[in-house]
């Protein structure tokens, strides 16, 4: 059994004297053993976790459909860090199945706090700490995974993280932060979008590190049994001469590019992604139908992105998509697609060159602006 928990073997892993929250440790050494071998903590979780009884997973939550009831309910504020956290403590109340594996999860809190007060309320059965072996922890979640939990495994950065095909939830940091360089901004949404079967098995959400700020949220979305559905895109903003597709931090900027663009007369329709596999066809389709016109736009690099996979379904026919959102959407448009993503260099350092790098509002409105023929 033990070795279902873990299925790295030997590896190298790098460990800090004392507590692995201890940031002021200044001592490291590098040991070779064996993966389950390599700290009380982590023998004492294999050891504990064998013991678990397996119980019947809750029942299909319902999901909510936007309405105009939606629309009116009074807004509240909320981070996305609370919004994750609320959503973890939702999900390991309802399911004694779930648990949190992951560097500083508990103790610390987790980097960024996303796991504040689970480890008061949850014990450290279900909240767990581990060394800094990112290797090592996911092997355990897909152990844990293939006996019938449901474990959440949290990275300090996606830059860490390997693609997987068991049904474990991968969450953690992605895209563009403030100066942090290649280690830590890259975006890796078009790569895990190219991994068939994210649905319902592995799941992998691609958090932000500079959306650490309020958002409205409704009434409904508070309730414990809100649920959106995954592969379903929301029109952020409604508009008639020109599309713009988004995700992520992205359609912040895509927001503020069309205020920008409406004091130039220009009416802009936002599309937020939301989930880059499955992908809303049809709400891009039937966009850019309306608008015949197409601006994408990401923090990945430009080359096999995501912009490059809407343009293939819009302007190309798809055989392998259902026949409501086949059809060629290239007749309708009135201008060649915008593409817009990260300069094809790993993240620089330097504040200047980091701006440079990353797209930025002012990038969204000229191609706007392009595509309706307007002077940029």
């Amino acid at each position: 059994m033990l070795v279902h928990y873990c299925l790295i073997g030997i590896g190298f892993f790098r460990r800090r004297r004392g507590n692995v929250g201890d940031h002021q440790a200044k001592c490291q050494q590098w040991s070779v053993a064996l993966c389950l071998l390599f700290s009380f903590r982590c023998r004492g979780f294999v050891l504990h976790f064998t013991r678990l009884e397996i119980t019947p997973p809750p029942q299909k939550r319902t999901t909510f459909s936007h309405s105009n009831t939606f629309m009116l309910a009074m807004l509240f504020q909320r981070t996305v860090r609370e919004a994750l956290n609320s959503a973890l403590d939702e999900e390991m109340s309802a399911d004694p199945r779930v648990f949190l594996i992951g560097e500083e999860v508990g103790e610390y809190q987790g980097a960024y706090k996303i796991s504040k007060s689970l480890l008061e309320k949850y014990g450290p059965e279900r909240v767990r700490d581990t060394p800094i072996t990112e290797a090592c922890f996911a092997g355990i979640g897909v152990g844990a995974a293939y006996y019938g939990l449901r474990p959440v495994v949290e990275f300090m950065t996606f830059n860490f993280s390997m693609q997987l095909s068991v049904p474990i939830v991968f969450r953690g940091p992605n895209g563009a932060a403030a100066g942090v360089a290649a280690q830590h901004s890259q975006c890796y949404a078009s790569w895990y979008g190219t991994c068939p079967g994210l649905k319902p098995d592995p799941v992998v959400f691609l958090e932000n590190e500079l959306l650490q700020v309020s958002f409205p949220v409704s009434a409904e979305a508070l309730n414990s049994s809100f649920c959106l559905p995954i592969g379903k895109a929301k029109i952020e903003r409604e508009g008639k001469d020109v599309t713009i597709t988004a995700f992520s931090k992205m359609v912040g900027y895509a927001l503020k590019a069309t205020d920008m663009l409406a004091k130039e007369g220009i009416n802009a329709e936002v599309i937020n992604l939301r989930s880059i596999r499955p992908l809303d066809r049809a709400t891009i389709n039937t966009s850019v139908r309306k608008t015949n016109r197409l601006v994408t736009e990401e923090e990945g690099f430009p080359q096999n992105g995501v912009g490059a996979e809407i343009w293939h379904f819009i302007v190309k026919h798809c055989t392998f998509c259902s026949a409501s959102v086949v059809e060629e959407s290239f007749k309708f448009l009135d201008a060649p697609v915008e593409r817009i993503g990260a300069a094809d260099v790993p993240m620089p350092y330097a504040a200047n060159l980091e701006r440079m790098a990353v797209p930025q509002v002012e990038d969204i409105v000229r191609a706007a602006k392009r595509t309706c023929y307007r002077s940029v």
